[in-house]
């Protein structure tokens, strides 16, 4: 048994004048000493506001703020779940999260107030704390800020809690339609921070730039976390902007020495004017995940002597799995290098044998950081992990890839359909369910394609019912009210048939073929 520590308890002791985090948008900063008190202080005022018990899940709907962490913070030191939600999610899609969770409240922002009356009434969510933003709010909820100075008292986080216990929810996209509720232990943010540490360089006097959704595990571990646990400073954007991301970058008086953002980031920071010209220079490290970066722009930024490490991870291993090194990022750009120092990989086939060099196969990840499974979901437990002969654990990604004669791993394909948009996952079936609602439809499937602007977005491929019409606008418009934005379809195809083998599965391989080579 391996005891969890409170990371920034133990910097609040050691070094309480360091500013811990920066709030971008209010400008307001604080030391550790300051923030450990605040997230002490919140937790005392939600143990007894919403009699809040160990293992019990609090969710958060809100966009990036210190608040957030603070946030964090509370319910690890009450022994609580917390539960990021995706603000980008329609209201239906909230609800069976905070119902399949069980979430005794939520804390969420200003800006989404208006989703909150139908996910009280909705949920066992009946809890509310409002993060009071520059917009000002209309709501009765008590405040976050006023909650904070509330209360003198603080809470300390259980002493005996150990890296098994769970500290965070995280629901990630079903292929079968249905959100699973990924449990992340304190043992899987520890390695991940000690992994990521090493590629990355991070240190206690690292300045971090965080600009990915919190609500994601790339926005809370890469490397906003992964700074608190060794003592060093976050930035905190509200959200990527180009224009004021490059600011950022180029201030001499804030410092920034590490930054990660997806493909997306990257390509809009090279599109910007002002790009060419800003000294970038003293940034130390910059990472790359979320999606396949394109080779055109590692190269953009190689000519301004720019290395850019990329990785992959999922939410299911904390995250991180690779990082390149900085010496094969350019020498092999498809690559995703080797597997970090605590954490093991294998591409196996289908008899769980490792493949020879060259040959496609399965990603399979092992240690300590993989989950330790799904929020009641006896079958995704049992279908996602594989014991081998030796007693160790693997987790099946769900990617193909291979190995070349150095250890190195590419991931080639998907084995299963999920496609990633602009940094988020989306996966087919759900759209594809949304999709079948629609009383014109007979048959559809929808793939992701390649997009210039998000990396890949999605097409619906659809059958009509006889004498039955729909334009490409209503079926988007038809997405729009029931799913998040990111998942409505970019494009849509009217076909006759779909294309499906002898058991009646669509061939979504012919319709890539079919489809990629039109567009």
């Amino acid at each position: 048994m391996i005891l969890a520590s409170d990371w920034i308890a133990f910097h609040a002791d050691r070094t309480p004048e360091k500013v811990a985090i920066i709030d971008q948008m209010t400008g307001r900063n604080f030391t550790y000493g300051e923030f450990n008190d605040r997230a002490a202080r919140l937790a005392a005022y939600l143990r007894s506001a919403w009699a809040v018990q160990a293992g019990d899940r609090l969710a958060i709907l809100a966009k990036n703020s210190s608040e957030y962490f603070e946030f964090q913070f509370a319910c690890i030191k009450l022994g609580t779940l917390m539960l990021p939600l995706n603000w980008r999610l329609a209201v239906p899609e909230l609800l069976f999260i905070l119902n399949d969770s069980g979430a005794k409240g939520i804390v969420y922002d200003t800006e989404f107030e208006d989703r909150i009356p139908a996910l009280v009434e909705g949920s066992s969510a009946k809890g509310r704390l409002r993060i009071d933003t520059h917009l000002g709010g209309s709501d009765d909820a008590p405040i976050f800020e006023q909650a904070i100075n509330s209360t003198s008292e603080r809470v300390i986080m259980d002493p005996q809690t150990t890296h098994d216990t769970p500290m965070t929810i995280m629901y990630t996209a079903g292929t079968t339609g249905t959100p699973k509720g990924v449990l992340i232990t304190h043992g899987m943010t520890f390695w991940n921070a000690t992994n990521i540490s090493i590629p990355s360089g991070l240190n206690c006097n690292s300045v971090f730039y965080a600009v990915l959704p919190t609500f994601h595990t790339g926005g809370l571990n890469l490397y906003a976390n992964p700074t608190f646990h060794l003592g060093g400073t976050s930035i905190i954007a509200r959200q990527f902007e180009p224009e004021l991301t490059l600011r950022t970058l180029t201030d001499p008086q804030l410092g920034v020495t590490h930054f990660f953002g997806v493909p997306a980031n990257y390509l809009f920071l090279s599109q910007h004017p002002d790009f060419d010209r800003s000294d970038l220079s003293h940034i130390q490290s910059w990472g790359c995940g979320g999606a396949p970066m394109p080779v055109a722009v590692l190269q953009r930024y190689a000519e301004r002597g720019i290395v850019i490490q990329t990785g992959f991870g999922m939410t299911e291993t904390s995250p991180t799995v690779f990082l390149s090194d900085k010496r094969r990022a350019l020498e092999k750009p498809l690559s995703v290098g080797k597997p970090l120092l605590h954490t093991r990989v294998r591409v196996v086939d289908d008899q769980f044998h490792d493949v020879a060099v060259g040959e496609i196969g399965e990603v399979c990840i092992g240690g300590p950081n993989i989950t330790p499974g799904y929020w009641n979901r006896p079958d995704a437990n049992r279908d996602s992990f594989t014991v081998d002969e030796f007693g160790n654990r693997w987790l099946h990604s769900g990617d193909a890839g291979t190995v070349d004669d150095e250890g190195c791993i590419y991931v080639v394909d998907r084995y299963k359909d999920m496609y990633i948009s602009g940094g988020e996952n989306v996966y087919p079936a759900e759209v594809e369910q949304v999709l079948f609602q629609m009383p014109q439809v007979a048959d559809v499937a929808v793939i992701g394609v390649p997009d210039e602007r998000w990396g890949e977005s999605g097409l619906a491929v659809v059958v009509l019912h006889s004498d039955q019409t729909l334009t490409v606008e209503q079926v988007q418009q038809f997405c729009k009210d029931k799913l998040a934005k990111f998942k409505t379809p970019k494009q849509v195809a009217f076909i006759e048939v779909l294309p499906r083998n002898a058991a009646g599965k669509v061939l979504k391989r012919d319709l890539r073929q079919l489809f990629i080579k039109e567009h």
